[in-house]
């Protein structure tokens, strides 16, 4: 069984890439595209785009067109707030870093390359520019690698006062995208151009054990762990080297053992042979943990050369870019705890005089040599260097009725644990050894597809201090040395965007990766060789936001541009921010302020509400009142106080009152019968309630409103002076003798200014355009931070300018009503010639 099993333990695919000069190889096909068509960006949203570079791949090319355009030497002088950016990231979603230093340098970098900056594989960091008008940007395949990449659209930065359903001001971004991804017409062609060969080659597999020191005793409780199959070729194994039989190891015995998977690759020195000066390609593919892998070049004897080897995962190599490298005509080239994926391996021969000398050396005939490529892992639910530490694989077990889709635990595939409880034993796991102080544990799981806007939560509680070390490796085994992420009890990991180590205390780990990759991942625990005597108890699970939001806040789940993977974010409450809602940005004492400001500044409706009350205007009165009580209902229920209604009705019943209070006080300007008045009453409910539904909170409404309010004033003043009997009689006969005309002209515009004069109170109508040009200046003003002093200030602003508007009109005290002066209508008022044409 044991046998069956690891048969298909490893894959592994290896090529001979020739070579060749650019322009000789074939030329590349679009072999997969996307569209994302304009996509709409409220301030401080955002959004994410998944896409898949396939193996082979040769170039990649992302076209951006957004409706910002903004000059490159005055990005740096934009508020983070107003940033707008696309980052690019390997794996999983990106998180941008918002610190100074990191957006200094990503301005830089994009004002002097106008590009995405290091695309290295192995970074942590998303690569990001900033919006512009039109941004093409061309990535080859030995820039990036094939797999998963996710594209992520950001409207603003910062830990911006998200506020819940609070407004958020800013202005709105679009975005296009257009994706085209090019790559070689057929399987045997690779590179960026398609002019690199490759060719397969067969493999050998085997199992075998190893005689060594300080590895694993076999003892008698271990091989009765093994099956029943395996238990017997072990035994038979082990009683070779030892004399043992299946009674187990004998006392005095001082031999350990090993069991190790490997596989074996070669090239004779028939098939490669190298010029000087060429480079020769292969790749090698690791599909599962493995201890390390081995290149040794054989059959080569020339002492002039040296041969060097070139290593980098998921990207072809080169002279100056690489993971590692070294001379294996001396000495093979061995890589500890190699990821899985594919490394790509370049072969070149370098003269030793060159190496040495910078003068040029004479060419030399070509050489063959043979290769050999030796991976090796451990079997038997063994790891480490040495195959000496126990590693079992983890269970994922799906949450009943989740709050997000991918929501589960994991617990090892070990009857000692048990399927329904969402943490295990950790001491009855744990690595036994005799001869180092610390051994280590580990724990491998799997992140399923479509879950990498997931994260993973790690926690290890005991009723002792704990003396546990923790670390974590996407895709291999973590060491001392070679790490994604780290946490003890008294450290961790630092300059990490996706990680987080939060509330640990002598007794409790509390760890968490935020963005999780899709594939395997690893845990080793490093721990004390002794027995623990405490009782401890780990558990690792695939969660949805961060802590829950902190308890700031709600989850919630959404699904990225392409439809193929889930993400986590919070909304947090109206007092915290961040990715998380772990920043206080509104302390309790200022929360009641802001809360007492936004509720108690609408009293200011009581100005305009009492002066349409005591000059009997009951609509008006109506009006003002209803719209300063809806106004202080909404705000309450804003800032969590009391919600009469439920929160959309209520913003709608606040913004459209406020719209009607300003259209309705230019509209009582106009001095015009009841039924006119009506009519225009009833057009404006009809545009204003339109806009309060459609667009409640855009800063264009302002204008907007004043727009309908002076039309109205106008066509109410039409209206007024229709009624004139000299105004309707008005000879409309063309008369071209403008000489004569002219005073008739003057006398009307003197008359019309003096109906004017008459009319208003100049000095309150002056402050009333004042305070309503200050009123539309505080909802410009207004922002996440302060929206609560400058809405305040709106609503002093907009009912203070509409009681000076109310108290400009001369009142006629008999029938309190604005006073009708038809200055304009009276026959003694025209010229006398006009006064005889109209008889």
């Amino acid at each position: 069984m044991a046998a069956a099993r690891t048969a298909v333990w490893w894959a592994v695919a290896l090529g001979v890439v020739w070579w060749e000069a650019v322009g000789c190889g074939a030329q590349p096909v679009v072999v997969a595209s996307y569209g994302q068509p304009r996509l709409w960006l409220k301030p401080y949203d955002w959004s994410y785009l998944r896409v898949e570079l396939p193996a082979s791949f040769s170039s990649v090319t992302m076209d951006f067109a957004t409706d910002i355009d903004i000059q490159r030497e005055h990005l740096k002088d934009l508020p983070r707030r107003e940033l707008a950016i696309i980052c690019l990231m390997n794996s999983n979603p990106p998180i941008p870093d918002i610190s100074d230093s990191f957006l200094d340098s990503l301005l830089s970098n994009f004002l002097a390359v106008g590009s995405f900056g290091s695309t290295n594989n192995q970074s942590n960091l998303a690569q990001c520019i900033p919006f512009q008008k039109n941004t093409t940007i061309v990535l080859r395949n030995d820039q990036i690698s094939p797999g998963i990449w996710y594209i992520g659209y950001f409207n603003g930065l910062g830990p911006a006062r998200t506020q819940s359903k609070m407004i958020s001001r800013g202005r709105a971004r679009s975005v296009s995208t257009s994706i085209t991804i090019e790559g070689c017409p057929t399987s045997a062609l690779r590179g960026p151009y398609c002019n690199e060969t490759i060719e397969t080659i067969s493999c050998s597999q085997s199992s075998r054990y190893s005689k060594s020191r300080n590895l694993i005793d076999l003892n008698i409780d271990e091989r009765k762990s093994l099956n029943t199959r395996e238990h017997k070729r072990h035994i038979n194994f082990l009683s070779q080297w030892n004399h043992l039989d299946e009674k187990g190891v004998g006392s005095n015995s001082t031999t350990y053992m090993r069991m190790e998977n490997s596989i074996t690759c070669a090239i004779s020195n028939d098939s490669l042979c190298l010029r000087h000066g060429d480079i020769k390609f292969y790749f090698l593919d690791v599909v599962n943990i493995a201890l390390q892998f081995e290149i040794t070049a054989m059959n080569f004897g020339s002492s002039q050369k040296s041969l060097i080897c070139y290593l980098r995962y998921n990207a072809l190599p080169q002279r100056d870019l690489h993971d590692y490298s070294g001379d294996i005509s001396s000495a093979p080239l061995v890589l500890k705890l190699p990821n899985i994926g594919r490394w790509y391996i370049a072969i070149e021969t370098v003269n030793k005089a060159q190496m040495n000398s910078t003068a040029s050396a004479p060419l030399l005939d070509t050489t063959c040599f043979s290769l050999e490529w030796q991976v090796t892992g451990c079997l038997n639910g063994k790891a480490g260097t040495n195959c000496s530490w126990e590693a079992y694989v983890l269970q994922r077990v799906p949450k009943r009725s989740p709050s997000v889709p991918f929501e589960s635990y994991y617990v090892p595939t070990d009857e000692r644990a048990s399927l329904q409880n969402s943490h295990f034993s950790l001491e009855q796991f744990l690595s036994n050894s005799s001869n180092e102080p610390f051994a280590w544990t580990y724990f491998f799981l799997d992140i399923p597809h479509g879950s990498a806007g997931a994260l993973i939560h790690v926690q290890i509680k005991s009723d002792k201090e704990l003396n546990y070390e923790l670390y974590s490796k996407y895709g291999g085994l973590p060491s001392n040395d070679n790490w994604d992420y780290y946490a003890s009890r008294t450290s961790s990991s630092t300059g990490a965007v996706f990680f987080s180590l939060q509330n640990s205390t002598n007794a409790d780990m509390d760890l968490s990766i935020f963005y999780a990759k899709e594939g395997t991942w690893c845990f080793g625990v490093k721990h004390p060789s002794d027995k623990a005597t405490s009782q401890t108890y780990m558990s690792i699970s695939l969660q949805g936001c961060h802590r829950n939001c902190n308890q700031k806040g709600v989850c919630h789940s959404s699904i990225d541009e392409s439809g193929l993977t889930f993400y986590s974010f919070c909304t947090c409450d109206r007092d915290h921010g961040g990715f998380d809602c772990n920043e206080e940005l509104v302390s309790p004492n200022g929360h009641i302020w802001q809360s007492v400001f936004l509720i108690a500044s609408n009293a200011a409706a009581i100005l305009p509400a009492f002066w349409a009350l005591r000059q009997k205007a009951f609509a008006e009165w109506i009006l003002y009142t209803s719209s300063g009580i809806s106004s202080a209902l909404y705000h309450s229920c804003d800032v969590g106080t009391w919600c009469i209604l439920s929160f959309r009705v209520l913003q709608f019943m606040d913004f459209w009152l406020s719209f009607m209070a300003v259209v309705g006080t230019f509209i009582y300007m106009a001095t015009i019968d009841e039924a006119s008045k009506r009519a225009m009453h009833t057009a404006v409910f009809i545009l204003t309630a339109i806009l309060a539904a459609t667009g409640a909170t855009r800063s264009a409404n302002i204008g907007i409103v004043v727009a309908i309010g002076s039309l109205g004033l106008l066509i109410g003043w039409l209206l007024e002076f229709s009624t004139a009997r000299r105004f309707i009689c008005w000879s409309w006969r063309i008369n071209l003798n403008i000489p004569q005309r002219w005073p008739s002209f003057r006398s009307l515009l003197w008359n019309t200014l003096e109906l004017l004069n008459k009319r208003f109170r100049w000095l309150y109508l002056l402050l009333g355009f004042v305070t309503l040009a200050f009123a539309a200046t505080s909802w410009k003003l207004e922002s996440n931070s302060s929206y609560w002093i400058w809405h305040s200030l709106w609503h002093i602003t907009i009912y203070t300018s509409s009681f000076f508007f109310l108290c400009s009109m001369r009142i006629d005290t008999v029938n309190h009503s604005p006073e009708p002066n038809y200055e304009l209508t009276r026959q003694d008022s025209l010229p006398r010639s006009e006064s005889r044409e109209t008889s």
